[in-house]
């Protein structure tokens, strides 16, 4: 009897060999099927039909997997690609004739009857010539917002009324544990720096962390520093201040050109120079560690302060100023009202977030390869770039297109090894072309399905929705959705899989499912209330087994709750972290690390999706299996698993290698499996982690 659960392809290293391909070259994409229950199948392309052939025994278990031998058959097929993307579906004939009515078709979405249109975007797609460097498969990331993290020198610490912005002087916050204010956190600053960073990197290389992605560290007036002042040097505050002089504002004075320390500080070239070197430092002794860096590159916009634009007038010849301008054209002003020209296009109308003018200058698109080239190179050595809102750059998607194609290659000349990935919501099949960007934050195919199937709220705790939660079918919709609308092996790999960051609430809060905001009466305060640890552990289990790069938000294992920006942005609490789960981040990045399939094996999907609160899935390749089950609901649940899809013998054992529930966690224990099938009870609000090894 045919059964669909047992067809399998997907873009991973065991179905497609080599994994990463050059322009015009083979590829041996292979496919499962159930024994015996298949005439004849073809690899389909728009243009092409590809017979597959049946491998025999020896080539089954020269490519390992033998251990399902008796219940599937595998099928391969050699193609040449040529220099654009590849995409395919397969065709199962189940007759014993070459006939459309006896064919099953199969793509991202499992298998169906009809025929899909040439447009399917759930497709499997091939990228020839895309390659992303191999530390980053599966690389376990750590994003700091600098300011909130930790304070390594107090002397370089913003002070309050050192200067004027956005309708109010900077405040210095001296309590480490103060809410961020709810609508002028961006003048609030808590005194983390880039020594903090280094004086916290041996915790991070306890925690398990390869990778640190910090956010904007150029020259800013504020304290997220998405308003770059200066591209081409970091920002004092954050660095070192070396030479210190001038005066604080007086409270009702908004001229900065009387902000004398302010202007020293973050102009004064010494203080600039030194700056520099000392993220050159933290780059190295990060790299002596074994981790990376990224960079945060927000370059469709700059900040009113920028030099280049210069409304405080502190530089004397921006654009702001003067129509005669170097700069002139790099802003789009919409009337000549010179001197203190006002109308340039800012980015959502704000003009502190004045709109870069890439269409209109040509050296303003020089200068941004410039900076791209600049700090992944000697003696800066950065590991890669995030582009802030990648898609708005300029005014025009073929724009947009074009300057992010020599974006790519001016960074990779300078540097082969860096990674270029990208903030987008919503699609970003067109940009994931392997051209561009290398992969992207993974909102739409990580972030948004986990946190409604696991706690019905959406990502900025704006909105629950019951009919979300714990919905198993809703999830895997999605998911196979984005999936097939965005990845190839490149970009899926790689992709930034988040729980939270700095523009959503924190997980930990979500998981009290109830949505709100810090500026609401009951305060920040709220976000604290009726959290539930045992959600967020299921969440960090998903997370360290999906394909991608998990991605921790800074005070995320410490236990940081807060609702959206700016409450997501709270200090991290040294001194009074959550040390229980602290340990528990340790034990799942170790295992996260320790077995390739979570890295680069397979997905596949297991369980039924109309059992609610329920979810279940394997990561395989041809060395092991390990099984993943999440129980959302607020009860016990008695769990039976088909696990014919992992390719594991009819008997076999299953080693613990995580259980997790509200009161902890545990790794000791072993599971027999008989004809394949799991039976288990896991309590309320838990998950479990087995693994069976043929080693």
């Amino acid at each position: 009897m045919f059964d669909s659960k047992l067809l399998f392809h997907d873009i991973s290293g065991q179905f497609v060999c080599p994994m990463e391909q050059d322009i015009f070259s083979d590829v041996t994409i292979f496919f499962r099927t159930g024994k015996d229950q298949v005439f004849k199948v073809f690899l389909c392309t728009d243009e092409n039909e590809y017979p597959m052939s049946l491998m025999d025994e020896d080539e089954v278990r020269e490519k390992g997997f033998e251990d399902g031998f008796d219940i599937f058959d595998y099928y391969k097929v050699i193609v040449k690609l040529g220099d654009k993307p590849f995409s395919y579906i397969f065709k199962l004939e189940l007759g014993n004739r070459s006939n459309d009515a006896h064919a099953v078709y199969y793509d991202y979405r499992g298998a169906f009857l009809r025929k899909p249109a040439a447009d399917n975007h759930m497709a499997f797609r091939l990228f020839p010539g895309a390659h992303v460097p191999k530390w980053s498969r599966g690389a376990v990331m750590y994003q700091i917002f600098v300011d909130r993290f930790c304070n390594g020198d107090k002397d370089n610490d913003v002070l309050t009324d050192e200067y004027h912005y956005n309708g109010g002087h900077s405040v210095q916050v001296n309590d480490w544990n103060k809410y961020p204010h709810p609508s002028e956190s961006y003048k609030e600053f808590y005194g983390g720096d880039l020594q903090g960073v280094i004086d916290k990197l041996d915790y991070l290389k306890d925690l398990g962390v390869e990778v640190i992605y910090l956010n904007p560290v150029f020259v800013s007036p504020s304290s997220h520093k998405y308003d770059t002042m200066d591209y081409d040097h970091i920002d004092p505050h954050f660095g070192k201040i070396v030479e210190d002089e001038g005066r604080l504002l007086d409270e009702d004075i908004t001229d900065n050109r009387k902000a004398t320390k302010f202007v020293n500080r973050v102009t004064n070239i010494n203080n600039l120079n030194e700056s520099d070197l000392l993220f050159a430092k933290l780059v190295n002794e990060a790299h002596q560690r074994g981790i990376r860096v990224i960079i945060d590159g927000v370059f469709n916009h700059c900040g009113s302060f920028n030099k280049w634009l210069d409304k405080e007038l502190i530089y004397e010849d921006g654009a702001f100023l003067s129509e005669d301008s170097p700069y002139h054209k790099w802003f789009d002003f919409k009337k000549k009202k010179w001197p203190e020209n006002n109308t340039y296009d800012g980015w959502w109308g704000y003009d502190t977030l004045p709109k870069l003018n890439f269409e209109g200058s040509r050296s303003l698109q020089e200068y941004i390869l410039r900076l791209g080239r600049k700090w992944v190179s000697e003696p800066f050595n950065a590991d890669g770039w995030r582009l802030d809102v990648a898609t708005d750059l300029g005014h025009s998607e073929s724009f947009n297109h074009e300057f992010w194609q020599r974006f790519r290659n001016a960074v990779r000349d300078a540097n082969p090894d860096a990674i270029i990935l990208a903030e987008n919501y919503g699609s970003s099949r067109n940009w994931l072309l392997g051209n561009e960007w290398d992969t992207i934050m993974n909102y739409d195919a990580f972030m948004e399905p986990v946190t409604w199937f696991l706690t019905g709220e959406e990502k900025h705790s704006d909105e629950f929705k019951k009919e979300s939660l714990c919905n198993t079918a809703l999830f895997w919709k999605s998911m196979k959705k984005a999936i097939g609308e965005n990845f190839g092996n490149f970009s899926m790999y790689t992709s930034m899989n988040q729980l939270d960051n700095h523009d959503h609430s924190r997980f930990m809060t979500r998981t009290n499912m109830k949505p709100g905001r810090s500026s609401d009466p009951e305060g920040p305060q709220a976000a604290d209330k009726g959290v539930n640890k045992g959600i967020f552990k299921e969440a960090v289990v998903m997370q360290m087994t999906w394909p991608g790069a998990p991605t921790l938000y800074y005070g995320d294992e410490a236990g940081v709750c807060g609702f959206t920006d700016p409450d997501n942005r709270r200090t991290y609490p040294w001194g009074n972290e959550d040390k229980e789960l602290i340990d528990f981040y340790k034990n799942i990045i170790s295992i996260h690390k320790k077995y390739p399939e979570f890295t680069d094996g397979s997905l596949v999907q297991l369980g039924k999706t109309s059992v609610r609160g329920v979810l279940s899935y394997g990561r395989f390749t041809g060395e092991a299996a390990s099984v993943i089950i999440l129980n959302n609901n607020n009860k016990e649940k008695e769990i039976a698993l088909d696990l014919k899809p992992l390719g594991i013998p009819d008997n076999c054992s299953f080693d613990k290698l995580i259980q997790t529930s509200e009161s902890g966690y545990d790794n000791n224990g072993s599971y027999e499996v008989l004809n394949r099938e799991l039976n288990i009870t896991l309590p309320a609000y838990s998950s479990l982690v087995i693994r069976y090894s043929k080693h």
